[in-house]
């Protein structure tokens, strides 16, 4: 016989071996005993997390000819049946690949035909989101009034993308994604099942790295028990069969990093290059350090998020009392604004490279977190003279003083013109939709990202409109809007999608340079600064 891949050989068969879900399994055994069975149902959640099995286990429950307290017996020619995948009963469906009308049609035919054996005809439609809108509109009527022998479960893993007249038909069932330490606890007892010696550290990672499903957990050790077949499978193993990185390399380059030691943190990403790692993976993982190093030093309830050995923890904890809070966070941001340019770079080295010199030389960057950096920096560098004993003697004129006043003063006038012209509810309207336009302009395509690097988020003179202002020079930019509507519209939803609002957006050219001093510049909204006297 073949081999079986070990999420298929230990899928679950009953309810209570599914792990990490049990708010749903627990519901629909209650449904199934006192007979309280739904004719609708819609399964949502990430991948690997027991959609399709536990739609299958309810299949088989609600069809067993002597079920046991909610659950299938596994016993009967019915559940034998279904297990193999040979019952007229119940037919799944792959809606990627039958998402047309006429798909949709053949099922209400078939729905008219009661099952031969078996209480239930139980149609499964896996990857639902992806039917047409047609196909969706011939499944409404049928979805709401089926007989009463059909019941219909509905798997998606983008929940957002079915119509609201889909969702007002079904129960809803969210599944969570799997607890870290649930993975690892699970593997545990199917690596003794299968007799193979692994390493709880090996483990612990394998169960990370599966972020949350349980599947993908099952195909990582499946991989790396194919490598190291027949030998115990290590910590060390485990990272270079992922092609994943020791945690001691993101202390090291933060090290450099924090030294501002361009050279060593080259030589760091050429050596991580050469040894084949992924760069994705590589930032994510650098991502998951500083964040973690962030919530060490939030007391105890922050720290049980870390999902780190002791040893770990201790490493964390002494590094975090190096490092500065507002320090990670900017670093956290630059490197998840990488994160989503890489997907689509061709010289995605390159594109590391460069993010990496921003985080040693925050002199590049104009923002207002590089800024901070910067003082910080200079402060450090201020305390250290002083404790040599080296007089620091400031002569600034005062005519060198003033620009640098006003300009830091600007940002502040901001709301304070919205609020000299708008309603307060007016502004704090406004003040939260330019929080969401910044998550709307970082779920950009990278084309969309460069034609509004310098555009100018305004209000129109009655509040009604958020509007996008290009200068008269950008002419291609402004031309990629203008010129083609339907991308305005793209971007006015996605803001929609953002707020939950519905709101309105206009995209137009400064003329005169006189227009552009008398507008109100949103993205200056939150850069308030406070001088104390």
């Amino acid at each position: 016989m073949s081999y079986m891949a070990l999420y298929r050989k230990f899928r679950p068969t009953i309810f209570d071996q599914v792990k990490g879900q049990d708010h749903i399994v627990t519901t629909l055994k209650n449904q199934i005993k006192t007979g309280r069975i739904g004719h609708a149902y819609l399964f949502c959640g990430t991948r690997g997390t027991g959609k399709t099995t536990v739609a299958k286990i309810l299949a088989k429950a609600v069809n067993c000819e002597h079920p046991v307290d909610g659950e299938p017996c596994n016993e009967c020619e019915t559940c034998k049946e279904i297990m193999e995948g040979s019952s007229m009963n119940v037919i799944e469906i792959d809606a990627a690949s039958n998402n047309g009308v006429d798909n949709i049609r053949d099922i209400k035919e078939q729905v008219q035909y009661s099952p031969a054996s078996g209480k239930y005809k139980v149609y499964i439609i896996d990857e639902v989101h992806m039917l047409s809108i047609g196909a969706f509109n011939a499944l409404l009527k049928t979805l709401e009034e089926p007989p009463e022998y059909v019941i219909f479960i509905l798997a998606t893993t983008e929940v957002h993308k079915i119509p609201i007249t889909i969702l007002s038909r079904c129960q809803r069932y969210d599944f969570h994604r799997i607890t870290a330490q649930t993975i690892q606890d699970q593997l545990r007892n199917l690596m003794n099942k299968e007799q193979v010696e692994v390493e709880d550290k090996a483990l612990a990672y394998i169960a990370r790295m599966a972020d949350g499903s349980m599947r993908d957990a099952l195909s990582l050790m499946d991989q790396c028990i194919a490598f190291y077949l027949g030998k115990k499978l290590t910590y060390d193993n485990a990272l270079e069969v992922l092609g994943t990185v020791d945690i001691q390399v993101y202390s090291d380059l933060l090290d450099d990093i924090l030294d501002h030691n361009i050279t060593a943190v080259m030589d760091l990403l050429s050596e991580t290059s050469q040894q084949g790692r992924e760069w994705s993976q590589f930032i994510t993982d650098f991502l998951w350090y500083l964040r973690n190093l962030l919530l060490v030093g939030k007391g105890a309830a922050a720290g049980e998020a870390l999902d780190v050995s002791t040893d770990q923890l201790k490493l964390l904890q002494e590094k975090a009392e190096k490092v500065n809070e507002t320090m990670l966070i900017r670093y956290i941001r630059i490197l998840s604004d990488l994160l989503n340019e890489i997907r689509f770079a061709t010289s995605k080295r390159v594109l590391v490279e460069v993010e990496m010199m921003k985080l040693c030389q925050p002199q590049m960057e104009a923002d207002q977190g590089s800024i901070l950096e910067r003082v910080r920096l200079l402060e450090g560098q201020l305390e250290k003279l002083l404790k040599e004993g080296i007089t620091v003697q400031a002569n600034v004129q005062e005519k060198e003083v003033q620009p640098i006043q006003e300009k830091t003063q600007q940002p502040k006038n901001v709301r304070q013109q919205l609020e000299e012209k708008f309603p307060k509810a007016k502004v704090e309207e406004l003040t939260e939709l330019v929080d969401h336009w910044r998550d709307v302009k970082r779920n950009l395509s990278p084309q969309m990202k460069f034609c509004l690097q310098r555009a100018t988020l305004t209000v129109n003179e009655d509040g009604t409109a958020l509007k996008v202002m290009f200068p008269k020079e950008m002419n291609v930019e402004s031309g990629y809007f203008l010129d083609e509507p339907e991308r305005i519209e793209t971007l006015r939803q996605e803001l929609n999608r953002q707020s939950g609002r519905d709101v309105n957006l206009e995209v137009g050219i400064i003329e005169n340079p006189r227009d552009d001093a008398d507008m109100i510049n949103l993205d200056c909204i939150h850069m308030d600064v406070k001088i104390e006297e």
